[in-house]
């Protein structure tokens, strides 16, 4: 078999190997409840995603009102107290995913995780799917301590660094992936199908694909 372009292939979570919409969206709506607002219909819960879950509450909470700022720390743990109860009940792989961590498995690639949710919930998710032995390190937006999470570099650094990686490429769907990955120099591959905060191919990403299928051929091309 051809030898692989990159021995460490990193990934985003929310929008980019799983389809976690549904799940946050019932999350963030039941903390919308808790504030008196108005719930998020589910089909549009995406474009509040990225960041994490406290910047996903705060900007569901400034497209209906603003934000108390007083009240935000029991909002944002009833959120994470209700999100981590139904944590994979909707969540599962994009379309193509399996195949494609199969793919890369077969090349001897070393896969990551590097998430802004916080670490102890992203482990959670990946344990309820059966996913947690696919990834050889999960770095999730609080591992590092406060101010080091995407679009910052050190997540994508670490994660490099955990994998004893020579040569790595990062997959993502938002500006604070793309910025992480150019922050750290990394080539990086956008996802149409994610919960993206601007159009994919304005992300500055090395390639956008539509369908994890492409995702294996796409990064040989870049390496």
């Amino acid at each position: 078999m051809t030898k692989f372009p990159f021995d460490v292939v990193g990934f985003d979570l929310d929008g980019t190997l799983l389809d976690t919409a549904w799940d946050l969206g019932k999350a963030l709506n039941h903390a919308l409840a808790l504030a008196g607002r108005a719930p998020v219909a589910l089909d549009s819960v995406r474009q509040y995603i990225g960041g994490g879950a406290a910047q996903m509450l705060r900007n569901a909470l400034l497209a209906s009102g603003g934000v108390d700022e007083a009240a935000f720390p029991a909002l944002q743990a009833s959120l994470l107290d209700y999100y981590g109860q139904n944590i994979a009940v909707h969540s599962r792989l994009f379309s193509g995913g399996e195949a494609m961590l199969d793919a890369l498995d077969a090349y001897g690639v070393k896969i990551a995780v590097a998430t802004n949710k916080r670490e102890d919930m992203a482990l959670r998710l990946f344990d309820a799917l059966g996913l947690t032995q696919r990834f050889t390190c999960v770095i999730g937006g609080d591992t590092l301590g406060p101010g080091r999470a995407k679009p910052a570099p050190d997540m994508l650094h670490e994660m490099v660094r955990r994998c004893n990686g020579t040569s790595a490429a990062f997959v993502g769907d938002t500006t604070f992936d793309v910025g992480a990955a150019r922050a750290a120099q990394l080539p990086v591959v956008a996802c149409r199908f994610g919960f993206w905060d601007l159009p994919p191919d304005e992300l500055g990403a090395d390639a956008v694909i539509d369908h994890f299928d492409e995702l294996v051929p796409v990064l040989q091309r870049l390496g």
